[in-house]
């Protein structure tokens, strides 16, 4: 009989079946993810069973063996250290940019040291993964499938309300395939989501502005290239990465006792340090590299540090560009977006990565609703049925009373009540407690509330619109409990920045900006005069000089942009024209006084300055930024905050755009634009309408310019007391209006005309600038010559309505620009 079963089959075709069935198990069932929620099957399986044992944020910490016994017995038919390695890779935070499960114990280090056994270590859900992932698991939001031996039911794909897959990132390798998705940032990517869905046209351009780059878990610094580009556009490409180091003197002094070293902070990602520290003591000992007289690892629990100490002849500089060049001190990351889509593997773009997930949430949100309703309607049922009761309870009594039993007693509740058998039931079961009159009105109000959440529900069904609102609502709550700032820097230039070094990193550069601090009087204030010359002089010549007051009459010394004290070592921002930020190197000036181009930190030195802005401690304040093409948009202070010496971009800029003005903004604050025809715009600086952006974004369009018509100025301030909005004219004409009463605007609207020109065939007269009424303002005219306004002298006007004050302007002479002296406020 046994020989009658064997059949003869070519070995071939059987070698082709087997290894494709082999392939796809492995494709399908192991290696890759799915794009839904960002997860492998035994990811998914692990985070389920923990739901399963009701491994919440805030229970005791489980044993790591249970948990993979668990995984195994119910779900996972494959070897128990498969499970467990899953298990750490979740836990560990250098791995994972948004770690989801919560690990108490040794679960490896950086370093490449292996975790202890599970048996050892102990682990529970983290709260992003309980709430963002498992919180709708009851709800019937996704499909359940039998596990291996039919014996358990396990979900296909979890409920994730957050794309895991692009946040986490993946890796793994299949069969003729692999996947390689770095993490990101989730305040970027659901602000990139929130922009799709209320722009599903969005193109994959203005996504690279709203997501400009990976974020990783360890830190490190991008270099901007093309490869990002391709990584987003075409689902696959190379990312420059490389770690953070910096020139200190680690034994300052002179001759044989000076020392230099090199200190790196953060590493590339997924980089082995004590493979990387003795890869580099080969190079050293083999003579591939010369002048480092030691390494060091200095790492703790406050952060990592590793010191390459120089020899003392050998320039530091050169010997980082080595390590940069010739070490995985900087090494590429190979982007594959490439998952799991209706069970198939897909390269995606970022975009369609994003829409695969907005899809699926959208779709999770609907059967969540589904689900809500039909309990809140079976619920309803109930509560009718019971409020019915109540109001004829002595009738209920006595059908109950004469009933023989049960069955009879339910049977009479339906007909004589009218109603069907689950709300018998519910009235049979009902507590004699629910007649008083107090559990009366708690029935009449929980059935009104449940009526209100039906038609909220019902709306969201049938109203895609309202839906997608809602969906919005929840990535915005997620975003404000789980999203951190960027931890990777980036850096523009790509390939072109791989010699460069950040100017902040260079320790003779901080030595100098000390000394020079020390050397100042706290008694002392910054200048910087009209023709831009920067001094430092005591505040007592200021006092005597009468430079701050509006009766200062001395015509010899020029009028000041800015007077401010050193007290508080101020942060002074310059912002040039072309979308750069650095902060005024202005310690110096107190040695030697000289132009504002001698104190520009690097990067800024050929750029036109457009304004100067001292940084005060306000926390809430933001980056407005205003562009020639009539684009706004806002940053986070934050962006800025760990600039020093070296200029950043802060606005990315097409061919001939230039950045027009850069503002201090607060929210609910008041945004006006003015242009050289009248033309003004106001509109209320809402999260909304305006949310920060990065760095390398463009902003919004909001405001649509005529055929020669250019912005002049950008203003931003509360409303909290009436202010007045001056315009100014070539010519020195002046128009007043009241901020109150100037129209509040949209975006790309024509605003309000602030000013009437009347006809000249000479020369054609425009708006040069606008500024709020203060009594240190200053015009300048086209010859160069200087004279400070009587502005409380200016009538408040209608834009037909026109003062001129009285200004000294010869013939051919006309107004250039104006400026207001910024000094610190009183309060």
């Amino acid at each position: 009989m046994a020989k009658e079963r064997l059949k003869p089959i070519s070995l071939h075709q059987e070698m082709q079946r087997s290894y494709l069935e082999y392939a796809m198990s492995v494709i399908v069932g192991r290696a890759l993810p799915d794009a839904r929620d960002g997860l492998k099957p035994v990811q998914r399986r692990i985070l389920f069973a923990m739901h399963e044992l009701g491994l919440t944020p805030e229970r005791p910490y489980r044993k790591c063996a249970r948990v993979v016994g668990d995984v195994l017995g119910k779900y996972h038919p494959h070897g128990d250290q498969a499970v467990y390695d899953a298990l750490v890779r979740q836990v560990q935070v250098f791995n994972s940019r948004y770690p989801i499960l919560d690990g108490h114990g040794n679960f490896g280090s950086i370093d490449d040291d292996p975790p202890a056994a599970m048996r050892y270590t102990e682990t529970r859900l983290a709260p992003i993964s309980n709430d963002a992932i498992l919180s709708e698991i009851d709800q019937e939001t996704v499909d359940f499938s039998p596990n291996f031996d039919g014996s358990q039911q396990e979900p296909d794909v979890l409920p994730a309300q957050l794309p895991f897959l692009i946040l986490n990132g993946s890796t793994g390798i299949a069969v003729g395939m692999a996947t390689s998705i770095p993490p990101h940032n989730l305040n970027e990517v659901v602000e990139a989501l929130i922009a799709i869905i209320k722009k599903p046209s969005l193109n994959e351009e203005k996504l690279l502005e709203i997501i400009p780059g990976p974020d990783f878990p360890t830190g490190g610094e991008i270099l901007v290239s093309n490869g990002i580009k391709e990584t987003y556009t075409k689902g696959r490409g190379s990312i420059t990465m490389r770690g953070i180091a910096r020139i200190e003197e680690i034994n300052p002094g002179k001759g044989k006792h000076k020392r230099s070293g090199i200190i790196i902070s953060e590493l590339p990602y997924q980089l082995n340090k004590a493979s990387w520290i003795e890869k580099l003591a080969d190079l050293v000992n083999n003579g591939k590299i010369s002048g480092i007289a030691d390494i060091r690892d200095e790492s703790d629990r406050d952060g990592m540090r590793i010191l390459v100490e120089v020899k003392r002849d050998s320039d530091p500089k050169k010997i980082l560009d080595f390590l940069y060049q010739k070490t995985s001190l900087q090494s590429n990351f190979g982007a594959i977006l490439l998952a799991l889509v209706n069970g198939q593997p897909v390269q995606l773009t970022l975009k369609k990565l994003l829409n695969n997930f907005l899809e699926f949430r959208e779709n999770t949100i609907l059967l969540r609703s589904n689900y809500l309703l039909k309990n809140i309607k079976n619920r309803e049922e109930i509560v009718d049925a019971l409020i019915q009761a109540t109001n004829n309870v002595k009738k209920v009594i006595d059908l109950i009373e004469k009933s023989k039993d049960t069955p009879e007693a339910k049977s009479n509740l339906i007909i004589s009540l009218k109603i069907n058998e689950r709300q018998a039931d519910g009235i049979l079961g009902m507590p004699l407690k629910k007649i008083t009159g107090l559990e009366k009105d708690s029935l009449k109000n929980e059935l009104k509330d449940l009526k209100t959440k039906r038609a909220e529900l019902e709306l969201i069904i049938n109203d895609k619109e309202n839906l997608m609102k809602v969906m919005v609502k929840e990535l915005k709550d997620l975003k404000k409990r789980f999203g951190s700032k960027r931890r990777t820097k980036l850096i523009e230039g790509g390939d072109a920045l791989i010699a460069e070094k950040m100017a902040n990193q260079r320790p003779n550069k901080e030595l100098q900006r000390i000394n020079a601090l020390k050397e100042l009087s706290k008694d002392s204030e910054i200048i910087i005069q009209s023709n831009n010359e920067i001094k430092i002089i005591p505040s007592l010549t200021i006092k005597k000089l009468k430079l701050k007051e509006i009766n200062q009459e001395r015509k010899d010394i020029l009028p000041a942009k800015l007077i401010w004290p050193i007290k508080n070592e101020p942060k002074i921002l310059a912002v040039s024209q072309e979308g750069k930020i650095g902060l005024l190197k202005w310690e110096f000036a107190g040695q030697k006084p000289g132009p504002l181009k001698q104190f520009l930190p690097a990067g800024l030195e050929n750029d036109k300055i457009i304004n100067l802005i001292p940084l005060t401690e306000i926390r809430d304040i933001s980056i407005g930024l205003i562009s020639t093409d009539g684009k706004f948009k806002r940053i986070s202070i934050n962006e800025i905050s760990d600039i020093s010496n070296r200029s950043t971009t802060i606005l990315k800029l097409k061919d001939s755009v230039k950045l027009k003005s850069c503002i201090l903004c607060k929210e609910n604050s008041y945004l006006y634009i003015v242009s050289d025809i009248g033309r003004i715009i106001k509109i209320k600086i809402t999260e909304n309408d305006f949310p920060f952006m990065g760095k390398l974004a463009q902003g919004t369009n909001i405001i649509k310019l005529f055929p020669n018509e250019n912005i002049v100025e950008a203003l931003s301030f509360q409303e909290k007391k009436n202010k007045d909005l001056i315009l100014i004219t070539n010519k020195g004409f002046f128009v007043k209006h009241s901020t109150k009463e100037i129209t509040i605007s949209k975006k790309g609207a024509l605003g309000t005309m602030g000013i009437h020109f009347k006809d000249n065939k000479t020369i054609k007269e425009r708006v040069i600038d606008c500024f709020i009424n203060n009594k240190h303002v200053y015009v300048k005219t086209d010859k160069d010559r200087y004279q400070r306004l009587k502005t409380d002298q200016i009538d408040n006007s209608s834009y037909r309505k026109e003062n001129k004050l009285n200004i000294d302007l010869k013939n051919d002479e006309f107004l250039k620009s104006t400026f207001s002296m910024k000094v610190p406020d009183k309060n």
